[in-house]
């Protein structure tokens, strides 16, 4: 059972927060159970942290679930269910997370995708960023830019936002855009050591396409990567799979052929394990400075990916690898047993965490909860649900289930997953009438929390 020190004990000065977000991370992490992926750093974090072993996202998609977990809403309050709008055009008054620190003296900065950025295409530039949140704000951009022209692309009239490509790319860590992340966020770690900081680092990988040095593809033999199980779909409804235009023929596996899904999962474990070697650099610095004894840790996905499950690529789906994202918070040394959790929570849970963690006063339009109870006692009672959605289907998890509706009241389907003995959602009970019970129950659950518009 995890345990805090006496708030007697706390600093007199203010914890400081590095906030570590990592773009499409499914839970493909030594730490959350990975036999072949290699993350040593995020593992190595986990271990003086809390993990969380059932957190989901709100809106597996970027900029809505971004805008989700930063203002402290679900994605009908904020308004953005695409990757254009911006949460000010609803909210134009919202007190964000970052901004919270900010109005309370904390030196606010920004290196990298915190809020939504087209990834390749703005990688550079501030994107969707929102100037109130920060005092200072980098926009990294590397050599994988410039060599865009030479990856490969399985569907080349696919934009690289969302195309099934990767590059083994020359050249050192430091070169790549994440390499930039991590050394500007290390700059601005020692330029603000003497004061409070809220420093976000957002890196770019592994969002596709799938770019690392060639050192990371290496640790990945094609033979040691081995292709997704074939599915049954049949009883999943059309509307549960997420098909660009270019795969609408090809349902199962957009085409693909066995070697081709090994090379996608090799190309995204290999940038997988770049981007953890850019992480361990600032976890590293936070050593070397002497901050780690006063730095609270976060560390997040802004949603998971698909590679092949369910015959299925990437994300903007409500399966479980979709949905579901790491999410570990770290306090200082001394501060609180390491450990993990079942308990089913929400990306949008992370600002009232940090508020009270940090003992700021968190604003009243909050609609997550604060974490700090699991923390202390991971297997504490904890009746609450984790809903996402996206376009057209909303989704309610428990801890026991997953329950989905596809279109208003379920007219383009439904599906019940019974996550206690069938985890990997293979078999769609929400048709047998034995299971007529729990729809009913969930179904009110999931449109009392996000009615189906």
């Amino acid at each position: 059972m995890a345990a805090f020190a006496a708030e007697q004990t706390a600093p007199s000065r203010p914890p400081n927060v590095l906030f570590i977000a990592v773009d499409d991370l499914t839970c493909a992490l030594g730490a959350y159970g990975n036999p072949i992926v290699k993350t040593p750093n995020i593992d190595a974090l986990a271990r003086r942290g809390m993990v969380f072993e059932r957190a989901y996202s709100q809106f597996p998609l970027c900029n809505p679930t971004r805008a989700s977990l930063l203002t402290g809403t679900r994605p009908d309050t904020t308004g953005v269910y695409n990757l254009t709008t911006h949460f000010r055009e609803k909210l134009p008054d919202v007190v964000t997370l970052p901004q919270l620190f900010r109005n309370h003296g904390y030196r606010a900065m920004r290196v990298g995708k915190i809020y939504h950025f087209g990834v390749p295409g703005q990688i550079g530039t501030p994107g969707l960023d929102d100037p109130p949140s920060w005092d200072e704000t980098v926009n990294p951009r590397g050599r994988d830019k410039d060599d865009e022209g030479l990856v490969t692309n399985l569907i080349p009239k696919m934009g690289l936002g969302i195309a099934p490509a990767w590059l083994e790319a020359d050249g050192a860590d430091e070169e790549q855009t994440d390499g930039f992340v991590a050394t500007r966020a290390i700059e601005l770690m020692r330029a603000n050591r003497d004061k409070p900081f809220f420093l976000a680092a957002g890196f770019y990988r592994p969002h596709t396409p799938y770019i690392a040095p060639k050192k990371y593809f290496d640790l990945y033999p094609l033979e040691s990567i081995p292709a997704p199980a074939t599915p049954d779909l049949s009883l999943v409804p059309t509307a549960a799979l997420w098909l660009p235009d270019a795969v609408k023929d090809h349902p199962l596996f957009w085409g693909f052929n066995q070697t081709q899904q090994r090379q996608l999962i090799r190309a995204y474990y290999a940038a997988v394990s770049f981007m953890d070697a850019q992480i361990g650099r600032l976890l590293h610095e936070l050593d070397v400075l002497g901050l780690a004894n006063n730095t609270i840790v976060v560390f997040w996905s802004d949603h998971g990916y698909l590679l092949g499950e369910h015959g299925q690529w990437q994300k903007q789906s409500l399966f479980e690898e979709s949905a579901r994202v790491p999410l570990i918070v770290a306090l200082p040394p001394g501060q609180a047993t390491p450990g993990k959790t079942e308990r089913v929570v929400e990306l949008l849970d992370v600002y009232p965490t940090l508020a009270e963690l940090a003992h700021l006063p968190a604003p009243a339009t909050l609609e997550g909860r604060s974490l700090r109870p699991l923390m202390e006692n991971p297997e504490m009672a904890w009746p609450y649900a984790a809903f996402s959605q996206v376009l057209h289907g909303r989704s309610i998890r428990t801890e026991a289930w997953r329950y989905t509706e596809w279109g208003k009241d379920g007219a383009q389907g439904v599906e019940l997953y019974d996550h206690l003995r069938d985890p990997r959602e293979q078999h769609n009970l929400a048709a047998q009438p034995a299971q007529s019970k729990v729809v009913a129950e969930l179904r009110v659950r999931l449109h009392a929390n996000s009615p189906v518009k």
